[in-house]
Order: structure tokens, then C-alpha cells, then sequence
């Protein structure tokens, strides 16, 4: 049991601050005051879907994410009932 949360916790830690890298090299969208006088710039054909940059963080991210909260979840059943 103890090895359990040992890997889980390096694991949840790992994930942790790979979700803060990702969030920090992710691109903010400040569209905010400049779109609603001027409208927005880029269209949605513009940029190409799944190939930018900015979406292929955000799939990591999403990933991420997911790793984390299963590892989560798992702890916390296999706590619920072995410990």
C-alpha cells in the first residue's frame, strides 16, 4: 500500500506542474475591449485547426488534465477501501 501512494503521489506531482507549465505557455486570448469596438482579426479558417501551436497545448493540457484526475480518483478509491 505504501508503494502505492508513493508512485501515485511523484506521479500527481509530475502532473501537477505539468499542467502549470502548460497553462503558462499557453496564449492568452485578449480579445476583449479591442474585438467588441473593432472586431476580431483572425477567422476560423485562418489558423489551421489541430496543426498551431497553441492547439497542440491545449491537447496536452487536456491530457494532462485527464492523467491527473484519474490518478486522483484511483487514490482515493484504493484508500476508501484498503485503508
Amino acid at each position: 500500500m505504501a508503494v502505492v501512494n508513493i508512485i501515485s503521489g511523484i506521479i500527481l506531482v509530475i502532473a501537477s506542474i505539468a499542467i502549470i507549465l502548460a497553462v503558462l505557455f499557453s496564449d492568452t486570448n485578449n480579445s476583449g475591449l479591442n474585438s467588441a469596438i473593432g472586431g476580431s482579426q483572425d477567422s476560423f479558417f485562418g489558423r489551421n485547426g489541430g496543426n498551431t501551436r497553441e492547439a497542440k497545448i491545449n491537447k496536452a493540457t487536456a491530457i494532462i488534465v485527464g492523467v491527473f484526475f484519474v490518478v486522483a480518483l484511483v487514490v482515493n478509491v484504493i484508500s476508501a477501501y484498503l485503508g
